[in-house]
């Protein structure tokens, strides 16, 4: 992992997450994107040719690396970890932080333990049960400066995954216009 994801990943393990409806959109793109209720790998592939993903990590962690936020919104057991830059044309968007508890692989209709570098968003929402709640969006800062992050809690067949996708700099969250 390089040291610019790192630092990425280290600023969106310390955001201050605000409700939707007390949170300043700084336009109406921005607020459109930020609660999306499907896929954002699709609503991603609308602004681009190719939609890749960088894996950076994808291994069990225990519960004592969850933090009291993350454990209040997922079971205390141990969880898949899942770190991801998804690149649009090549250009890096959005960094991805998935946390998906053990007892939430299980009975599942994909192996998200071998979801490698194909966008889970695009897994995720072919399911037939899925839903999403505990949505929250924050500023982040970060060593580019100010970016726009979201945070939720994905249920797929019943079972709990919490996602946090932080907008980086190249995201098209921050342009004018609709693809």
């Amino acid at each position: 992992m390089n040291q610019m994801i790192a630092l990425y990943l280290s600023s969106l393990r310390q955001v201050e997450w605000q409700q939707p409806e007390k949170f300043n959109f700084p336009s109406e793109i921005a607020k459109e994107w930020l609660q999306e209720q499907g896929s954002l790998s699709r609503l991603l592939e609308t602004y681009c040719q190719q939609l890749n993903v960088d894996l950076f990590h994808n291994d069990i962690v225990a519960p004592t690396q969850l933090d009291q936020q993350e454990l209040s919104l997922l079971t205390a057991e141990q969880c898949l970890l899942r770190k991801v830059v998804l690149k649009g044309d090549g250009e890096p968007w959005v960094l991805g932080r998935t946390l998906i508890p053990e007892s939430s692989l299980v009975d599942q209709p994909h192996d998200l333990t071998q979801q490698g570098e194909i966008p889970l968003g695009l897994t995720v929402f072919s399911s037939n049960n899925v839903k999403r709640d505990a949505l929250q969006v924050a500023w982040v800062k970060t060593p580019s400066g100010l970016c726009l992050a979201r945070r939720s809690r994905l249920w797929m067949n019943d079972k709990p995954m919490l996602v946090a996708e932080l907008f980086l700099p190249s995201a098209p969250i921050y342009s004018k216009e609709r693809a």
